[in-house]
């Protein structure tokens, strides 16, 4: 088998033509990417459930909007924690995943990560791709691969992270940002 490159920490931004409805202008952030498959959470799907109305031990230390998010189409009955701990080394109850970007274990009591997040998000799901899967899709042109910045996690206007993040880009991705929602209205 071919060694993969690891895209842990990176985006991947849905193209426009991506069919699946689940991933329809998503931004993923990879949490974890190997051989033997991928993981990550989709940040820019909020629900309208309150974190504190699911985990409200720890709804005090989420940001706006204080929503859990759809991680992705997996387990949507489990929830991961993903936080931005600006520094060095993180607090017990934090694993770091990509700089400055971790995964909050969601049974530690909050108070031992309180003083050191910057930002949290809690997800419902997650998205996930088995061994070759999304190096298939990558090769077929559905996602783009972008670095990623601390504050993607926490953005107060999901909504636009998708043509924010494009827009940031220095290539012609960022003229994709200006594709309509539905082209057949042009």
């Amino acid at each position: 088998m071919t060694e993969v490159s690891s895209l842990t920490g990176r985006l991947l931004v849905a193209a426009p033509a991506l069919a699946d409805p689940n991933f329809d202008r998503a931004v993923v952030l990879l949490l974890d990417h190997d051989e033997e498959g991928s993981l990550g959470v989709v940040l820019n799907r909020p629900t309208p459930v309150g974190v504190v109305d699911i985990l409200t031990a720890w709804a005090g230390l989420t940001g706006e909007p204080e929503v859990v998010f759809q991680g992705g189409p997996v387990s949507l009955d489990s929830a991961l924690g993903v936080a931005v701990i600006p520094g060095g080394e993180g607090p017990l109850g934090w694993r770091r995943v990509y700089g400055a970007i971790g995964l909050v274990d969601l049974e530690a009591p909050p108070e031992l990560l309180a003083a050191a997040v910057g930002s949290l998000r809690i997800f419902a799901g997650y998205a996930g791709w088995g061994p070759g899967q999304l190096e298939r899709e990558l090769s077929e042109g559905a996602w783009y691969v972008v670095e990623s910045e601390p504050g993607d996690v926490s953005s107060p206007r999901p909504e636009g992270l998708w043509r924010a993040v494009l827009r940031r880009q220095r290539s012609e991705l960022a003229m994709i940002a200006t594709y309509p929602d539905d082209p057949s209205l042009n």
